[in-house]
């Protein structure tokens, strides 16, 4: 059974090598995933906690149901001055108030020049917001352009290797929710 999984780019350049990623995860992944991209985080306009449900604009409400209906969610980003896009932060943002990432298999790849500190950070707002985000559910690809080729291959054996497995966690992070939701208890 192939698992519905929402990629979102954190980057908002097109052809950005975060959305090469992801790609590559889909067509490496056909077989088990239908991996939807969403690439258009720079579409959402700047979160608003004072918005009600019914006043939401209705990009902001296709966002969060494409997140309602994945199984689990993959985002890759690069990093901007040491901290996530902006863009990625207000995607997020958007969600804070709801409980759609809670329980919620994710896997995070961040992909840059250096990365470790929006790694942290991605990894640190997706635990506070309940998502399920094992160790194995997190890549930090530095140098990431240089591991992606012009027509968006991954060109690293290494990193192919790491992305394979990251895939392979956010399965079975999906498979235990499944598990813990027939038998009524909380997933781990």
């Amino acid at each position: 059974m192939k698992r519905k999984i929402l990629a979102i780019s954190g980057s908002t350049r097109k052809g950005s090598s975060n959305e090469s990623i992801l790609r590559a995860i889909a067509a490496l992944h056909s077989h088990h995933l239908d991996l939807v991209i969403f690439n258009e985080i720079d579409k959402l306009p700047h979160f608003n906690p004072d918005l009600t449900d019914s006043d939401l604009p209705s990009v902001v409400k296709e966002f969060r149901e494409q997140i309602r209906l994945a199984d689990g969610v993959i985002i890759c980003t690069p990093e901007y001055v040491f901290s996530l896009p902006g863009s990625l932060k207000n995607a997020i943002e958007w969600n804070v108030s709801t409980t759609l990432f809670s329980n919620k298999p994710v896997a995070i790849i961040v992909a840059s020049a250096s990365g470790e500190k929006a790694f942290e950070s991605l990894a640190l707002i997706m635990t506070t917001i309940e998502a399920i985000l094992p160790d194995r559910s997190k890549l930090l690809i530095k140098g990431g352009r240089s591991k992606v080729g012009a027509n968006g291959e991954i060109q690293n054996q290494e990193t192919l290797d790491q992305i394979n497995l990251l895939v392979q966690s956010l399965l079975e992070s999906i498979k235990q929710v499944e598990l813990a939701e027939e038998k009524g208890t909380p997933a781990q």
